[in-house]
């Protein structure tokens, strides 16, 4: 058999090719990013109109549609628990010209459905940025005997089962961050899911239930009427301005981490020029005063940060809700 021989200018020109396409890549790259958005960007939620989501992802829109001087629009998608909107997402163009919000409560149902759901979300999305975060809050019914973490923790070891908690649905964020603090606390408490929070908020001031972890904006005006008493709060440190001591100081041996976030994904593969520019644009975003305070007004914090840290972050999160599943024994409605 002939081998065939290149000469060496034949070598030299696919050389030559290879370098000249090589350093075209940067130039493309900063090409795409300098002239998006191009078209109208649009940000879906995929939950209904009014709650919490919904509002910060219309505070970002608004900003940078202000920012870019192309509109972006909020488009709500609800439906089978956010995963109607981001299937959307994942399944639309690589280009960054739609985006989906991807909240905490997407990492749960990730865990809860497993391999009987197709959407993945370190695989089917490009993380662009986490948006703010929000503390959750533990309160029972001022009829319960407790006042601290402490206290509950000895009253469910005294009567096993017999606290109740509500969350608003089986696998949801609320119903894993039960099950969490129950396991580190070594007891058992009864679940009673809701078809959403507000209602389980009303059966706790009616005393129909025991208990609820749920966002500290959501609780407020109950714990301000004492309708409910409030605990402790789910995250690391203390939250300025909220008087209540953490999980851990109020009587948890060991670290305990909880919180509510939203953030801003794309399709995968969306070039990383592109990625990175909305990314810093957000970060220009959450840095404006008048946001800030928007967010603070529900109960919310600007969680600037880097398209790798979201992307960490929503790992950690479904790697963490998994080993509750699977602890609790919980399986899909």
């Amino acid at each position: 058999m002939r081998r065939a021989v290149l000469s060496t200018k034949t070598i030299w020109r696919l050389a030559s090719g290879i370098g000249l396409f090589l350093a075209a890549l940067p130039a493309t790259a900063q090409k795409e990013a300098a002239e998006y958005p191009s078209r109208v960007v649009t940000l879906v939620n995929p939950f209904a109109p009014g709650a919490s989501t919904d509002i910060v992802a219309r505070i970002v829109a608004q900003k940078l549609s202000e920012l870019w001087g192309r509109q972006m629009v909020v488009e709500n998608r609800p439906g089978a628990s956010g995963s109607i909107g981001l299937t959307a997402v994942a399944r639309s163009p690589a280009d960054g010209h739609m985006l989906g919000m991807i909240i905490v409560s997407h990492a749960a149902n990730a865990a809860l459905q497993g391999a009987r759901t197709s959407l993945d979300l370190m695989r089917d999305f490009s993380h662009v940025a986490q948006l703010s975060s929000q503390p959750y809050v533990i309160v029972v019914n001022p009829s319960l005997p407790v006042r601290s973490i402490r206290d509950l923790v000895a009253l469910a070891k005294a009567r096993p089962g017999a606290i109740t908690y509500g969350s608003s649905g089986v696998g949801s964020s609320l119903h894993l961050t039960a099950e969490l603090l129950a396991f580190k606390a070594g007891v058992r408490m009864t679940h009673v899911p809701y078809k959403g929070a507000a209602l389980a908020t009303a059966d706790v001031a009616g005393g129909h239930i025991a208990m609820l972890i749920t966002t500290r904006m959501s609780v407020q005006p109950f714990v301000a009427t004492g309708r409910v008493r409030a605990l402790a709060v789910t995250t690391a440190e203390r939250i300025p301005g909220v008087d209540l001591p953490t999980v851990r100081e109020s009587g948890l041996t060991g670290p305990f981490e909880v919180h509510s976030w939203l953030g801003v994904g794309g399709a995968a593969g969306t070039p990383v020029t592109i990625v990175d520019k909305i990314n810093q644009d957000i970060n220009r975003v959450l840095k404006l005063p008048d946001v800030r305070e928007r967010f603070a007004a529900e109960g919310a914090v600007a969680a600037a940060g880097t398209p790798a840290q979201f992307a960490d972050l929503v790992r950690r999160e479904v790697e963490q809700w998994r080993a509750v599943v699977k602890q609790a024994g919980i399986t899909p409605d």
